[in-house]
């Protein structure tokens, strides 16, 4: 059985297909940047995290192993340079210190009979010589005895003397080795963390042994931050450049920083990219209001800055320094540039934009080519 198909259905279909293939596109909506001049500085970031460190902090132990006799503060106190903080059992030291000044007590009793003898016998051949020069009455054998015990006495007095500073410098061991069982503090600072308790037992904390220190003692008057650079950046960098500090606990940037140090050295760790340290100090004693050690934080060292340049927003470049441009009739058209300074922000157009010109900033979720018509989204 055969079906015909009305003449008008086949017009209508045929006159539908003409229609789609020459219909327009609608237009797509996106944002765009009217090109400008602004202010454009380059920058250098850390490439991973930085932290809000003390400028001095100091892991203290004794230098001697013992039991914890006393402790003298607790965490938060405020202490000066040389207080002490924690001292190691010590009395047998003690007693050996008083038994070196009991020792010179004696030895300077002893330098002083010496040398009272030393005094007679000098005197006593000093008359026997004159007995035997004037009178002739004393041999020159009992002089030259009596010249002889004299000196001798005289020395006897010089090593008692000698005995006298033995015992001193003994007396300077046992107290030098009280001084090893005493944990003084190095600088004035803020006790952290106190991790000993009266009656445990303490031992000296070397680097590279995973023991926790008795007392860690900060230096809260001066703050640094301190985050790696990449290898590629570091070359650029130089101390007293500026630099603002981002933390994740503060909205506002704080960029009153200078860099301080540099790394003489490219930290090389298993599977991470290669860096250089940067030390940051910041100047303005506002942008160390609230700051402890600890907080994580960014660094962004200025290079250089032009106050007045024409400018591209960092999110309308597209690779190989092209843009995408809006004409009077709404099309767009693939442009590229020169670039000069550059940051995360900004990057400034040296040459093939001109100002006012409008360059797409978002496409919006379709993604478009150059010769498209667009919409412009206010």
């Amino acid at each position: 059985m055969k079906y015909k198909i009305p003449i008008a259905a086949t017009l209508l279909a045929v006159a539908g297909a003409i229609w789609l293939a020459n219909r327009k596109p609608a237009p797509i909506d996106v944002e765009v940047y009217t090109l400008a001049e602004g202010e454009v500085r380059a920058t250098v970031a850390n490439t991973r995290v930085g932290t809000v460190k003390a400028c001095r902090r100091a892991y203290l132990a004794p230098a001697t192993g013992g039991q914890v006799a006393k402790l003298h503060v607790r965490e938060g106190d405020k202490v000066r340079q040389g207080q002490v903080l924690l001292e190691v059992w010590n009395q047998d030291l003690h007693a050996q210190a008083a038994l070196q000044q009991a020792q010179i007590a004696a030895n300077l009793a002893a330098a002083e009979q010496a040398c009272q003898l030393a005094g007679g016998a000098e005197r006593e051949a000093a008359r026997i010589s004159r007995l035997g020069r004037r009178d002739q009455i004393v041999s020159e054998e009992q002089v030259d005895k009596s010249v002889t015990g004299g000196k001798a006495q005289r020395a006897a007095c010089l090593a008692a003397q000698r005995a006298v500073d033995v015992a001193q410098a003994q007396l300077g061991v046992a107290e030098a080795a009280i001084q090893r069982t005493l944990v003084k503090a190095p600088f004035d600072g803020t006790v952290a963390e106190v991790n000993a308790e009266l009656g445990e037992f303490v031992t000296p904390s070397p680097p590279g042994i995973p023991t926790l220190p008795p007392i860690d003692l900060l230096d809260l008057s001066c703050l640094i931050v301190s985050a790696p650079i990449d290898e590629v950046d570091a070359a650029a960098l130089k101390t007293g450049m500026t630099a603002c500090v981002s933390l994740d606990a503060f909205p506002d940037k704080r960029c009153s920083g200078v860099v301080s140090r540099i790394a003489p050295y490219v930290l090389e760790k298993e599977k991470q990219a290669r860096t250089v340290e940067v030390e940051v100090t910041m100047k303005d004693p506002k942008d160390l209001a609230e700051l402890m050690p600890g907080y994580s934080a960014d660094i962004e060292v200025l290079l250089n800055r032009k106050a007045s340049a024409l400018r591209l927003p960092a999110e309308a470049i597209l690779e190989n320094n092209r843009v995408l441009t809006i004409d009077a009739d709404g099309i767009l058209r693939e442009r590229g540039f020169k670039p000069g300074l550059s940051n995360w922000s900004y990057t400034e157009v040296l040459d093939g934009l001109q100002a006012g010109e409008r360059v797409v900033v978002s496409l919006g979720k379709e993604g478009v080519k150059a010769g498209a018509r667009v919409k412009v989204v206010e």
